[in-house]
């Protein structure tokens, strides 16, 4: 992801436009897209600032963090259940999610899930 401009670039752009240059003029001139300080002067006059948004980040995850223990109360109670199998004891108590969002959540509290087969032991090393 790329990063935003420089907050000097961005006020150096505006005030050119607030001298009477057009937005594209001010573009060329600081060598940006036309867009960019349209977007940057209609920003300014709805809000009254022109600083860059908040970038990435999770945005969702606090949806499934919210039914956190009830979540690990299923696990813990089953230790052998499958995301799918979750995911539907979910659904009956009115919670609806996505196998994947199960899997992040779990990866995220690093709880590993992987089922290992019991191997025999090995004579020269160990084998897990």
């Amino acid at each position: 992801m790329g990063k935003p401009l420089s907050m000097d670039l961005r006020s150096r752009a505006l005030a050119a436009v607030d001298e009477g240059m057009s937005c594209r003029a001010a573009a060329r001139r600081f060598g940006v897209a036309a867009a960019t300080v349209i977007r940057w002067h209609d920003q300014r006059r709805s809000t009254g600032g022109y600083a860059a948004k908040a970038q990435g980040g999770d945005t969702r995850s606090r949806r499934i963090e919210a039914h956190a223990p009830m979540i690990l109360a299923l696990h813990e109670a089953r230790r052998d259940i499958t995301l799918d199998e979750l995911r539907r004891e979910l659904g009956q108590a009115g919670v609806m999610v996505a196998i994947s969002t199960l899997h992040r959540f779990f990866a995220r509290h690093g709880i590993t899930r992987k089922k290992r087969l019991a191997t025999r032991s090995s004579r020269t090393a160990p084998t897990s």
